[in-house]
């Protein structure tokens, strides 16, 4: 595959690395044409939204609509063909309407039939959810541009075509059927181009924000030690034959065959009702305390180790055991338990790092984000007021972390 250059029209294009008929959420839509915009707060009339200095145009936001319906369509498509999908017409939805009405099934007996005002409800629904996936990808393709730059994180061409390349290589079988693939949901190679080196600005960026966060001293690793000294430690397991049975008379007559000098395994099959341990002779092997039911527990980590217990009650029934071995509990040294320890707190560290660099992220970037009045998100400063995020998430939706650009995955249509 050649490499393709970025055209003034093309600018700002996100690849789509899985298929597109799996496409449900933005995160494969194409970054578009990011023109700079008219001096002003105003959003430009050809425009859907301004970030600073750029706008995202109206064409542009046109154009991946009709792949976010083609995408969604593709979804409920069990014909395995490329599914046939339109935007609804918004603001009135005629054509959306009388397509809904035309392909509707002929209602039950007693049920009436859809009303236009509910036909329409249907295609306003459908509508806002591709404008908001559309709009959210767009805005923050965007803010990832922008904030790349202002970091002066760049890639080069070459490993962006070289990702592509191998993406590309393991789905297709073809260079033909990659290029229907494109055909068919709407992309073009630069779109392919763009997405790419888009992901990979979110690498970068996510790099930079975790790297210093990777020194881990001595004393915080003393400190997590001592405080989670059982996280590292392995308690004691007793490995055991057992006898479970429904009555207290079975479970005595159990016992005397096995004082008698019957083996486990014969006694078992016969008296047995535990099917797991059964099949295993009466095994049962490396069990901690507080695994099993408190009766039991008891018994087990009472028991000396060859001397035969029970009955014993529990809720499930009577039980006679023997404790065939103990392995006893472990203490993990500091030394020993070290190289986990920093793994975990340079990991602990990044996200949080992570976390703090996208409420920043985040808020510097909203307070620069104007929407036409109809194209409004949570992502632009006039937006609804709602919560874009959960706490838990925020990292992944608000900043570029791993979690939100995924390997090239590129598959077959």
């Amino acid at each position: 595959m050649r490499r393709y250059a970025q055209g003034s029209s093309n600018k700002g294009f996100h690849v789509m690395l899985m298929k597109y008929r799996s496409l449900a959420l933005c995160a494969f839509f194409v970054l578009p044409a990011l023109a700079l915009s008219a001096c002003g707060s105003d959003v430009p009339g050809n425009s859907v939204a301004k970030i600073g200095d750029q706008s995202i145009q109206r064409d542009t936001f046109n154009h991946w609509m009709q792949i976010a319906a083609v995408s969604n369509a593709g979804q409920t498509s069990t014909t395995g063909t490329t599914p046939k999908a339109q935007v609804p017409d918004a603001p009135n939805f005629t054509k959306c309407v009388a397509q809904k009405k035309a392909a509707a099934a002929k209602p039950a007996k007693g049920t009436p039939e859809a009303t236009p005002a509910q036909l329409k409800g249907q295609c306003q629904t459908e509508y806002n959810t591709l404008r908001n996936q559309v709009l959210e990808f767009l805005i923050r393709g965007n803010w990832i541009e922008q904030e790349t730059k202002k970091q002066n994180l760049k890639v080069s061409d070459k490993d962006v075509q070289k990702q592509i390349d191998a993406a590309v290589k393991q789905a297709f079988q073809n260079p033909q059927d990659f290029q229907k693939f494109l055909q068919r949901s709407g992309l073009t190679e630069a779109d392919v181009f763009y997405q790419q080196r888009n992901q990979l600005l979110q690498q970068k960026l996510t790099e930079k924000v975790t790297k210093a966060q990777g020194k881990v001293t001595d004393a915080q690793v003393q400190a997590y030690y001592d405080k989670n000294k059982s996280k590292f430690a392995t308690p004691e397991r007793r490995d055991l034959r057992i006898v479970l049975t429904k009555t207290k008379d079975d479970a005595a007559a159990a016992r005397r065959a096995l004082d008698s000098g019957q083996s486990w395994s014969t006694v078992a099959k016969k008296y047995s009702i535990d099917q797991a341990s059964k099949a295993q002779g009466g095994k049962l092997t490396g069990v901690a305390k507080g695994q099993q039911e408190k009766a039991l527990d008891d018994a087990i980590f009472k028991a000396d180790k060859g001397k035969l217990v029970g009955p014993v009650k529990t809720q499930f029934g009577w039980y006679v055991l023997e404790v065939s071995k103990v392995t006893d509990a472990k203490q993990q040294s500091l030394e020993q338990s070290s190289a986990s320890i920093k793994q975990i707190l340079t990991s602990d560290n990044q996200r949080k790092a992570l976390d703090k660099f996208g409420k920043d992220y985040r808020k510097r970037w909203k307070a620069e984000t104007a929407c036409r009045k109809g194209y409004t998100t949570a992502d632009c400063k006039n937006g609804p007021k709602t919560q874009a995020t959960t706490s838990t998430g925020a990292a992944q939706q608000q900043t570029p972390t791993a979690a939100t650009t995924s390997t090239p995955t590129t598959t077959q249509p």
